[in-house]
């Protein structure tokens, strides 16, 4: 009879298997736990870190975009009024 509750595998999972069969066995398998917790909370935390970085890179850029078109704007604008009001 097939389990009724299926184990989901993840594709973290899949991505964890690639890098390191065995590491993924003793983890998953035999329920060993990984000795570099340390390393690993260090580097989430520096992946976290990165992508608060890349969203404050993406939000700077998005500003830029909006006071170019801004400053397009006023200057055609300015241009405009000096060839309008020479009468």
């Amino acid at each position: 009879m097939a389990d009724p509750s299926p184990r989901i595998l993840r594709a973290s999972e899949i991505g964890e298997y690639v890098f390191c069969r065995r590491a993924w066995w003793l983890d998953r398998v035999k329920g060993i736990a990984s000795t570099n917790l340390e390393q690993m909370h260090a580097g989430i935390a520096r992946h976290a870190a990165h992508g608060r970085a890349v969203q404050r890179a993406d939000l700077l850029r998005r500003a830029a975009v909006a006071l170019l078109a801004i400053a397009f704007f006023l200057a055609a604008a300015l241009a405009y009024t000096a060839v309008f009001s020479v009468r």
